[in-house]
């Protein structure tokens, strides 16, 4: 994965970048922090081009030490509103978590799910009934806790995924997300910037149609969003360009974010795939097994750290791929229209199923920067680094 130059020069830059910058990180983690008070950043970050850590709505699984550790500005996460039924704004993980990191000069990125499916199976709300109604009511519990504290909002989190298909191109889940959107805006203040989020499957056709054109429509058109979303968990690392095809057009003179991005869907393609000869060698494994059940014995009993990176490197379709991140990040940034773009920080709550693990689960904890769930703590008690990622987005932070 070419940083703008050949592999050596690009060794090089992360080596350098190392001695000089990452070195001072893990100094200041190791005197200064802990993590119940993780040491501030020095300055406030800038949305332009950043890339920055992803807990989605796990926030226990991410550590400030990790943050710490891999240089990251930035934290994003989301959280689903009806679980403001059930506690106040300020005591919800997701919030709770994102106001702990403003307070310590991280950049914050906080997105609002409704998840109408497949949760519930139920239409999205029309404007002016009982149930919209409801939605707007919890948005109102969110709005005091949040505005002028995190940096960005975005109204939505995957809506063409969480509500039926029925309801994309009817007007239906538009009406929806621009009455969320509009009551947003009335109560607007201070440093908050808004975005809408975020498109999904883009280089498959069947999710494009009127409502993600009308969807673009209403980025542009509307002075106070500054921009949308976009998560390209993708089979292919060309399949993102699709996502930026579509959206760069529509966007005028707005901004994207990219709050998720992933070779996830490549990675289970090959679930089924028999491990490598050199594996099985070394460490005395049927040479039938499928990587689906390497990854269900990590998850039982964690593998030591080397053990686990043998795995992923000698899988080609992994290694072959382990520069992903740096690739997708250099184009973003290219583009100059990239405000933050965050990445999954740990492997999360769900990866610690392993009884659950099988050929069909999407393996998202071979994306994520830190591996808990799958790899044996160092020996002073820290989370260990997952294969691949950490060089590479500890080297990105460096712009």
């Amino acid at each position: 994965m070419a940083f703008n130059s050949p592999a050596s020069a690009r060794l090089t830059r992360r080596r350098l970048f190392q001695l000089s910058a990452g070195f001072s990180v893990l100094a200041t983690a190791a005197c200064s922090s802990t993590q119940e008070s993780p040491a501030a950043n020095t300055a406030l970050p800038k949305p332009d081009g950043a890339l920055g850590a992803n807990f989605n709505a796990d926030p226990d699984t991410m550590g400030w030490d990790e943050l710490q550790r891999s240089g990251a500005k930035w934290v994003r996460g989301f959280t689903a509103m009806p679980d403001l039924d059930k506690q106040d704004a300020a005591e919800n993980p997701t919030i709770k978590t994102l106001l702990q990191a403003a307070d310590r000069r991280y950049g914050t990125v906080l997105s609002l799910k409704f998840p109408y499916f497949p949760e519930s199976h139920k239409p999205i709300p029309r404007p002016g009934t009982p149930a919209m109604q409801a939605d707007l009511a919890r948005v109102d519990k969110v709005l005091p806790a949040v505005m002028d504290k995190v940096d960005i909002l975005v109204i939505g989190n995957e809506p063409f995924i969480e509500c039926p298909q029925s309801d994309w191109n009817n007007g239906a889940l538009n009406e929806f997300y621009e009455t969320v959107a509009a009551h947003v805006i009335k109560q607007r203040k201070g440093k908050t910037a808004l975005y809408m989020g975020a498109l999904n499957n883009l280089e498959d056709p069947k999710w494009t149609g009127a409502g993600t054109e009308r969807w673009m429509k209403y980025v542009r058109d509307t002075p106070e969003i500054e921009g949308t979303d976009i998560h390209p968990h993708v089979a292919a690392p060309d399949e993102v360009q699709a996502f930026l095809d579509y959206v760069l057009p529509k966007l005028g003179g707005k901004k994207f974010l990219v709050t998720e991005f992933s070779l996830v869907q490549l990675w289970k393609k090959h679930l089924s795939d028999r491990i490598s000869a050199e594996y099985a060698g070394k460490y005395h494994v049927p040479e039938d097994t499928k990587v689906w059940q390497v990854i269900r014995n990590a998850l039982h009993q964690p593998f030591p750290k080397p053990r686990w990176d043998d795995f992923l490197r000698t899988s080609p379709w992994f290694e072959s791929n382990k520069h992903f991140l740096t690739d997708q990040m250099t184009k973003f940034r290219a583009i100059g229209k990239l405000a933050v773009a965050t990445y999954g920080i740990d492997q999360g709550i769900s990866a610690a199923k392993g009884a659950d693990f099988g050929p069909d689960t999407p393996p998202w904890l071979l994306n994520s920067v830190f591996a808990r769930a799958t790899v044996q703590k160092n020996p002073d008690g820290t989370v260990a680094p997952n294969y691949a990622w950490l060089e590479q987005f500890t080297a990105l932070q460096n712009r």
